[in-house]
């Protein structure tokens, strides 16, 4: 039987965090999504939440309303956040204020490179979460698998997987799912506790292993290729300084802890790729008639 309402899971219908709401749902606490609108709201349930409740993270009253009645707070700020760091550290304030007892924030890999706005900004987060006293977990993931998601279709279409850095750079990756299912295993259990746990599964791809890796999943060729990120003059200052540490030299994890956490295989990207191509393979297919 579940208990009184206690998780809270911001972002809860987002790309990334809509997989925590299940991931915590399946280990039988009872979860209160928070989104931005109500008709999200029906879709949050859908996935597992017992409640939800509209807030924003940049409206103090409304966020004080969906922390009232929660012990545990799973955190988690939209890529490229204006003001990022200050939001985080009111949300963190303001949970502590509300008496909350636990937060699992995902934070990212290598939170110390300054010349990455995504990842200083999640600095400050956690600092304001261990200078507040109460229990916390800290998570560290790789580039999300998910992300290729947004550009399937046109590497589909097109043949080329192209990305604004080098093609020889090499990163670490990891599916979300996975990062979900820790999450899940830091709010509900106790094992996790005050640990920083970086996150990634095996293999340090560059754009060509990873072009590979589609290819087979389609059974044709995909190329590998740069984009010119000069050819991206409207992109944001943040981004672009992104593009040129790519450029340069990656973000490189070790995939042990995953694996010790899941006390399993993380999932791979191959299998990932394969999903992606039994979907985009499925929307082709006619309808069965009736």
């Amino acid at each position: 039987m579940k208990t009184d309402p206690s998780i809270l899971v911001v972002g809860a219908t987002g790309k990334f965090a809509a997989h925590v709401v299940p991931a915590i749902a399946r280990r039988g606490a009872r979860v209160r999504g928070m989104v931005r609108k109500p008709a999200q709201q029906a879709e949050v349930r859908r996935h597992g939440a017992d409640e939800s409740v509209v807030a924003d993270l940049t409206d103090l009253a409304s966020l004080e309303r969906a922390l009232e009645g929660i012990e545990r707070a799973f955190y988690i700020a939209p890529a490229f956040m204006p003001h990022e760091a200050d939001v985080g550290c009111r949300f963190v304030e303001t949970a502590v204020g509300a008496g909350i007892k636990r937060i699992v924030f995902s934070s990212v890999v290598h939170p110390v490179i300054a010349g990455l706005a995504n990842h200083i900004a999640k600095a400050p987060v956690e600092e304001a979460i261990l200078d507040s006293g109460i229990e916390y977990t800290f998570l560290h993931p790789a580039l999300y698998f998910q992300n290729f998601a947004a550009s399937w279709d046109r590497v589909v279409q097109t043949g080329v997987l192209a990305e604004p850095w080098s093609c020889d750079t090499q990163f670490s990756r990891v599916d979300y799912r996975d990062v979900a299912e820790v999450a899940a295993i830091a709010l509900t259990d106790d094992r996790l506790l005050y640990g920083t746990f970086e996150l990634a599964a095996d293999g340090w791809l560059d754009r060509h292993d990873v072009a590979a890796l589609i290819g087979a999943a389609l059974g044709r060729e995909i190329r590998a290729e740069r984009i010119d990120p000069a050819s991206l003059g409207d992109a944001p200052q943040p981004m672009q300084a992104m593009f040129a540490h790519y450029d340069r030299v990656g973000l490189k994890a070790n995939p042990l802890v995953l694996r010790a956490i899941l006390a399993r295989e993380p999932r791979t990207l191959v299998a990932f790729f394969k999903e992606l191509a039994r979907t985009e393979t499925s929307s082709r297919e006619p309808a069965a008639l009736s």
